[in-house]
C-alpha cells in the first residue's frame, strides 16, 4: 500500500494518490493531471477511481481530465448532482482498490454533498481518512459557502457539520491518520494548522471544533465567528467543478501563444483583455507595459488572481519572466482562469526594444518615509495588509486600506496628492499600486520592505494592540 500527499503551497491544497496491488485512486486532484499519470505509470498501476470529497470552491479539480485520460470512474458522496458522467455513492458504500477498501462517509455541513473517504487495509484496520473540507488540521470547513445552493442558512449547515463530525468522524479510531484537502493559508477555514496531516486522536485533543463537551449551539457559534467574506471566484469554481470545463491541454495551448510586441499591443487595444504581469514586484516597478496589473508568480499567486479578477472568463494577456509562461497559465487554470490569449514574447525587454511606452512605480526606503512623516504629521500613508494584521500591529496614524477589499480601499486614497503605501513585505502593496495606477492614481509611492522593514528600523511608533480572535 502506498499513500502519497501531493501538496501545493500556493493553494494550500492537498491531493492524494493511493496505490495497492496494481490499482490506484486519486482524491481531489489538481487541474493538471500529469503528476498522477506519471506516478501510476511508475507503479505499473491503473487509476481506477477519482474520489471527489465535494464540489470545490477554491480550485478547479482535475477529475474530468484524469477520468478521460485513464478511464477512471469519478465518485462523489450522496446528494451530489454533477453535470457529467459520475457515480454518486451511498453512505457506507465500499469500493475496492487493490487490497484496500474505501468506505464513503457522508459528512454534510461544509457543503451538503461533502463526504470523507475512509481507507481500510487488507486486514480490516481503519488506516486513513481523506477528510476533504469536513475536517482540517486545527479547524473544520467553513459552513457558509453553500448556503444558496443548499437553500439553507449558514447556521443550519453548521448544525449538519456538528452532527457529521460527531456521528461519522469522531467515532473512528484515534490511530486513523487525517488527510485534509487544505492547510494554513486556505480561505476554506479560519484556523488551519501548518501541519498537513495528523492522527484523529491528536485532533480530538487539540482541534477546538472537536471538543467532547461542546454543545451544538457552542459549535455553531465558534465555527461561524470571525469568518471573512469568501473570494468572489469561489462560486464560479464550484460551477466549473459541477458542470465541466475545457481540457487543461486546450487551455495551455491557447494561453502559451507567443505574441510579438506589436501583436500584443494590438490584442490589448482590440479586446477587453487585462494585462497581467507576474514578475517580481521590484522588477515590475522599474518598468512595465502601461495599465498592467502586477501579481507576482512567486507568492500566493492563484488566490490573489481569484480574489482580484472578478470574472473567470476575463481575457488575459501575460507578461512573465522568460520560461515561466506555461507555469503561469497552469496556475491560473487551477482557479478557473482559462481565457489567456497569449504572452509577450521576449517580455518587457522586447517591448522596450520595439520602442513602446513603459510605465513605472516609484518606491522609497523606510528611512525616507520616516523623514517625510516627521516633516508632515498628516502625510497620507496607507497599510494595505488585511484588517486582522493591521489590528494586531500597525504604525500609529497610518490608515488601513486592505488589498482584499481594493474597490472600497481605493476610495480612501487621495487622487490629487501623493500617497504612500506598504504591506508586510512588498508583494501586496505592488499589486495594490498597480491596480490603482491602471485606474488613474498616478501619485502612489511604495515603501520598500513593507511593515517588516518599518518595524525593524525602530523609527516609527508601532501600536501594541492585540487583535481579538473574532477579527481573524
Amino acid at each position: 500500500m502506498k499513500i502519497e500527499q501531493i501538496y501545493t503551497g500556493c493553494l494550500a491544497q492537498g491531493a492524494y494518490y493511493v496505490e495497492s496491488n496494481g490499482e490506484a485512486m486519486v482524491v481531489d486532484p489538481l487541474r493538471e493531471v500529469t503528476a498522477y499519470l506519471e506516478k501510476a505509470e511508475k507503479d505499473n498501476a491503473k487509476i481506477k477511481y477519482v474520489f471527489e470529497t465535494h464540489f470545490h470552491a477554491d480550485f478547479v479539480s482535475g477529475h474530468l481530465d484524469l477520468a478521460k485520460k485513464t478511464g477512471a470512474k469519478i465518485v462523489y458522496g450522496p446528494t451530489a448532482k454533477p453535470g457529467f458522467d459520475a457515480y454518486v455513492a451511498q453512505h457506507n458504500e465500499d469500493f475496492k482498490v487493490g487490497n484496500l477498501t474505501i468506505r464513503v462517509l457522508h459528512t454534510p455541513g461544509h457543503t451538503m454533498e461533502s463526504s470523507c473517504f475512509l481507507l481500510i487495509d487488507e486486514n480490516g484496520v481503519e488506516k486513513a481518512l481523506f477528510s476533504g473540507d469536513t475536517l482540517f488540521i486545527g479547524d473544520v470547513g467553513r459552513p457558509d459557502l453553500a448556503q444558496k445552493a443548499a437553500n439553507m442558512t449558514q447556521e443550519q449547515l453548521a448544525e449538519h457539520l456538528y452532527d457529521s463530525l460527531r456521528n461519522h468522524v469522531m467515532t473512528l479510531s484515534d490511530d486513523v491518520i487525517v488527510y485534509p484537502a487544505h492547510g494554513a493559508g486556505s480561505a476554506c477555514g479560519k484556523n488551519m494548522s501548518k501541519e498537513t496531516y495528523d492522527t484523529l486522536g491528536h485532533q480530538k485533543l487539540t482541534n477546538y471544533a472537536l471538543r467532547a463537551d461542546m454543545t451544538k449551539a457552542e459549535f455553531v457559534n465558534e465555527v461561524l465567528t470571525g469568518l471573512m467574506p469568501p473570494p468572489a471566484y469561489f462560486p464560479l469554481n464550484v460551477a466549473m467543478n459541477k458542470m465541466g470545463y475545457d481540457s487543461i491541454d486546450d487551455v495551455l495551448k491557447r494561453g502559451t501563444q507567443a505574441l510579438s510586441p506589436r501583436a500584443f499591443e494590438a490584442a490589448a487595444n482590440e479586446t477587453d483583455a487585462l494585462i497581467l504581469d507576474t514578475r517580481d514586484p521590484q522588477t515590475f516597478s522599474e518598468g512595465f507595459v502601461p495599465n498592467s496589473i502586477n501579481i507576482g508568480l512567486d507568492g500566493s499567486f492563484a488566490p490573489w488572481v481569484g480574489a482580484l479578477i472578478p470574472d473567470v472568463k476575463q481575457q488575459i494577456l501575460l507578461v512573465t519572466e522568460p520560461g515561466r509562461e506555461e507555469e503561469t497559465v497552469t496556475r491560473m487554470a487551477r482557479v478557473g482562469y482559462d481565457f489567456c490569449l497569449g504572452y509577450l514574447e521576449g517580455g518587457v525587454e522586447a517591448w522596450k526594444a520595439a520602442g513602446m511606452e513603459v510605465d513605472s512605480i516609484q518606491r522609497i526606503s523606510v528611512d525616507e518615509l520616516s523623514d517625510l512623516m516627521a516633516a508632515d504629521s498628516n502625510l497620507p500613508v496607507f497599510d494595505v495588509r488585511k484588517k486582522s494584521e493591521y489590528m494586531s500591529e500597525h504604525v500609529m496614524e497610518v490608515e488601513n486600506a486592505p488589498l482584499d477589499f481594493v474597490n472600497d480601499s481605493m476610495l480612501l486614497l487621495p487622487k490629487d496628492k501623493t500617497a504612500y503605501i506598504h504591506c508586510a513585505g512588498g508583494y501586496r502593496s505592488m499589486i495594490f499600486a498597480s491596480i490603482l495606477k491602471a485606474r488613474g492614481y498616478d501619485n502612489l509611492i511604495d515603501v520598500v520592505g513593507g511593515f517588516k522593514a518599518i518595524k525593524d528600523s525602530n523609527k516609527f511608533k508601532v501600536s501594541d494592540y492585540v487583535c481579538p480572535t473574532t477579527m481573524l
